[in-house]
């Protein structure tokens, strides 16, 4: 069953920056790269690493699309659907989000 979970106001994630929630269990790693609403969600879980780390990773933009660098190994994962850039075979989960009433709401 899939449900809209809601994780952290917009206001606590800076433009530029990701931060780490806890969603139904699983670590989820927020992006909000511009001061709008518009708000990515990716697992947390870099899977070259195994590490939970990618919300501390540098948001940047690549040929019209945006992807952030993983701290450890620098891969890159597009923050509209995981895909990893250097390696397709561990690209990563990515959730559809919705912000209501300035706050940031997961599917899951």
């Amino acid at each position: 069953m899939s449900q809209w979970l809601t994780l952290c106001s917009i206001d606590q994630i800076l433009p530029g920056c990701g931060v780490c929630a806890l969603a139904g269990g699983q670590q989820v790693a927020l992006f909000r790269p511009y001061a709008d609403e518009q708000i990515f969600a990716l697992s947390n879980i870099d899977p070259f690493a195994q590490a939970s780390v990618l919300s501390r990773g540098i948001i940047g933009e690549h040929q019209g699309e945006l992807w952030v660098a993983s701290p450890l190994k620098k891969q890159h994962f597009r923050l509209t659907d995981g895909l990893c850039m250097e390696d397709d075979t561990h690209s990563i989960a990515a959730f559809e989000t919705r912000i209501k009433d300035g706050n940031v709401h997961i599917h899951l």
